[in-house]
């Protein structure tokens, strides 16, 4: 069964869009909840699940994989996969 991806990002940033393209290329399917960066209430709910205030986050079926560092170290290992 496929993983479900949830992607959090917000406007403008580099790795962010990175994380996603990366993710696209490999043909991964994700959901991203992109919000504003000064969105205090998001910030906080985010903290909640990963206890890290950056973004990209991404999870897989609600475990944290990291960020974009973590997701390229994955691709580095042919471990993407894993994600589908």
């Amino acid at each position: 069964m496929p993983k479900v991806i949830k992607v959090y990002t917000t406007n403008y940033c580099p790795y962010c869009m990175r994380a996603k393209a990366l993710l696209k290329q490999r043909g991964i399917t994700f959901t991203e909840i992109e919000f504003d960066i000064r969105d205090d209430a998001k910030w906080e709910e985010l903290y909640k699940l990963s206890k890290l205030k950056t973004v990209p986050q991404i999870f897989a079926d609600e475990t944290l994989i990291g960020g974009f560092a973590e997701l390229e170290r994955l691709d580095a290992k042919d471990q993407l996969a894993s994600l589908k």
